[in-house]
Formats: structure tokens, C-alpha cells, sequence
């Protein structure tokens, strides 16, 4: 059985930059070596290249442009992210919104790179859109949960069901994440119980006193 993903998303929280940061890439190795689950983080561009050398933990970028090298100035070019280091990056955050040409685009760039997508999506029929582009992962979100502190898997686990059966329908081998106000092992445990590989998150892990002590908790069940 393949471990769940849990993947925290730094943001550009100032909780998730500098000695923050590896505080948090520490705490996930420390955890994900001792639990077996997989823990991933999700930095700030600029901390791909050391988190991605320092840490035994896959690190994504938090974001692609589809673009090739060449006068891009500004743009997060995927050659760059590989290069870095990075195992893969999310798409199409809700903080981050991109057309439906734009999300394969870059989810083409990704596979063409060998970096696991990550397409995030706001409800069953989004997630089955994304999942007919055959990423790696739909990462279903709804957007009003977001930084709630009110957790997905209890406050609307059908649409967690209904996304994973819509995109088992149209691809099986696409894996499907969910997030927004996960914050324990219970959230977590519940998540899997209806049929994702992980959870996404951000801030429940970022913005903690003790980000390892929350990670031994969304990792206790399972």
C-alpha cells in the first residue's frame, strides 16, 4: 500500500520563510521517518534549491508557468523548478487560479519534466475536469474552508466522496488529495476512510508553536 501524502503548503506565510521554514522541513523529515508516512512541503521559490538538498522530504513548488526558456522575466520557468530539486508543484491553487488551457499546459510541462502535478480544484465536477488531464494529483479545496479553521472532512466530507468517484471515473490512476481546514489526525484519517491519498494544507501546520507536534497528530491514525 502506497503511504499517504501529506503535504503542507508554506504559502508566503512569514511563519514559512527562512529558519522558519527548515524549522518546518525539519519536523516533517523527523515525523515522516518515524511515522512512514510520506510529508512534503510546498516552500517559497527561493528555498527549493536548500530544502530540496537538505532534507530528505519531497519538496513542490507552489506554482509553473507553462513556458519554455527564453525572455520570460518574472515567470517561473518548470526547467528551473526541476533543477532545483523539486519533486513536483502544485496547480491552479485557489490563491493562484488559472484557465483550463493554462492548468494543461502546465500539466503537460510537468509530465514532460518527470515533476508530479498537483492540480487543485474547488468541486466534483472541476476535479473530474482536471482529472481528464491526467495529472498526478486532484487536490479537492473547497475555497470557503480555506484558513477557516473548519475542516473539510467534517464539514462537507460528500464533496470529498463525490470528487474521488468523479475522478476515478474519468481516470483512475489519478490520485486525489483533499485540504482546506485540516488541522488533525482525525481530519486526516477521515479523508482517507473516504477514499483520497492525503491532505493538503497549510496553515494548521505553518502558523503552530510546535509544527512537530502537529504533524505527530496528523499523522496518529493512520
Amino acid at each position: 500500500m502506497v503511504s499517504p501524502l501529506i503535504l503542507v503548503n508554506l504559502k508566503n506565510y512569514q511563519e514559512g520563510m527562512g529558519s522558519n521554514a527548515h524549522r518546518i522541513a525539519a519536523a516533517a523529515e523527523t515525523v515522516g521517518r518515524e511515522s512512514g508516512v510520506t510529508i512534503g512541503v510546498a516552500p517559497v521559490f527561493t528555498e527549493l534549491h536548500p530544502m530540496s538538498h537538505h532534507y530528505a522530504i519531497p519538496v513542490y513548488a507552489q506554482h509553473i508557468d507553462a513556458i519554455t526558456p527564453g525572455a520570460h522575466t518574472g515567470h517561473i520557468l518548470p526547467e528551473a523548478v526541476r533543477s532545483a530539486g523539486a519533486r513536483g508543484t502544485l496547480i491552479n491553487h485557489s490563491e493562484r487560479r488559472l484557465t483550463l488551457a493554462e492548468i494543461d499546459a502546465c500539466v503537460q510541462a510537468a509530465r514532460r519534466l518527470h515533476l508530479e502535478s498537483v492540480v487543485c480544484t474547488n468541486n466534483d465536477a472541476t476535479s473530474a475536469a482536471a482529472a481528464a488531464l491526467r495529472p498526478d494529483y486532484v487536490a479537492i479545496e473547497p475555497p470557503e474552508l480555506i484558513g477557516s479553521g473548519v475542516s473539510v472532512s467534517k464539514a462537507d466530507p460528500g464533496i470529498i466522496e463525490r470528487s474521488v468517484n468523479a475522478v476515478r471515473a474519468v481516470n483512475p490512476d489519478v490520485r486525489v488529495l483533499t485540504g482546506a481546514g485540516i488541522q488533525s489526525g482525525e481530519c486526516v484519517k477521515i479523508a482517507v476512510d473516504l477514499g483520497t491519498c492525503g491532505v493538503l494544507l497549510a496553515s494548521s501546520v505553518v502558523k503552530a508553536d510546535d509544527p512537530e507536534a502537529v504533524l505527530r497528530d496528523l499523522v496518529s491514525l493512520l
